[in-house]
């Protein structure tokens, strides 16, 4: 057996747990990865005696904090993260709604951070999710910046409807990115449950390179004007804290 392969068995089980599947018995990641129950075993053992699994009281296994650790390592996501906290912080005690910091990989948005009060509206998104870029603010905040062979990419393929108002064409998503960039900023409107709108604003680096976007989920009875403006204006601040600068013709 090569290291490679090995590794391929590792990956493996660490992607057969999921947000809907958080925790495992030694049978089901033996299915799920469709390996041998022994093999599953040994290769189970060794990822928790290096903490990338942990063993729960209920015998059942879940991703360990070794992994975490590791990825806050991932290129900028630590400082992306140290820099944001004070004004997502900020935002949180304001509107003590759900505010989030998110970043692109892929054709995906993954959420690297999130503060949600106790009353707040309850939301499909959490720390290490992945969602789609055309039914999130973040996600069209991120599409609206990428490279466009990215765009063409996600014109390209199917866009999944999640409610009645999801942006589901090609047109409407270019009139969406459209806007965003004019606009600096990205209502989405029950795009992912009709109960909630997300109001997003991009985050950029030295370079003026949009990097993240920043979100806040309220209720969809909120009236987003009150909103784009605090949300523009944390997405500025952290942009500041990455070291861009505003131009001015």
């Amino acid at each position: 057996m090569t290291s490679q392969s090995v590794a391929s068995r590792v990956f493996r089980l660490l992607d057969s747990f999921t947000a809907s599947r958080p925790a495992l018995s030694l049978s089901e990641l033996s299915a799920a990865a469709h390996l041998p129950l022994s093999t599953t075993h040994r290769l189970v053992a060794e990822l928790i005696t290096w903490g990338g699994l942990t063993r729960g009281a209920d015998g059942r296994y879940r991703i360990g904090l070794r992994l975490l650790e590791i990825g806050s390592l991932s290129p900028g996501s630590l400082s992306l993260r140290e820099r944001a906290m004070p004004f997502l912080e900020d935002l949180y005690e304001a509107t003590r709604q759900n505010v989030q910091l998110a970043v692109r990989d892929g054709l995906e948005v993954v959420y690297v951070e999130r503060i949600s009060a106790r009353g707040a509206v309850n939301i499909l998104t959490r720390v290490g999710s992945r969602m789609p870029l055309h039914a999130t603010g973040v996600g069209l905040v991120l599409l609206a910046h990428a490279d466009p062979d990215v765009r063409e990419r996600v014109f390209a393929a199917p866009l999944e409807r999640y409610t009645e108002m999801t942006i589901t064409t090609t047109t409407r998503l270019r009139e969406a990115l459209a806007a965003a960039r004019r606009d600096g900023y990205v209502v989405s409107d029950r795009q992912l449950e009709m109960i909630t709108k997300s109001i997003a604003a991009p985050i950029r680096d030295a370079n003026n390179g949009v990097i993240a976007a920043l979100s806040i989920v309220v209720p969809v009875e909120t009236d987003s004007r009150t909103l784009i403006p605090v949300v523009r204006a944390a997405g500025h601040g952290i942009s500041r804290a990455m070291g861009w600068r505003p131009t001015h013709s």
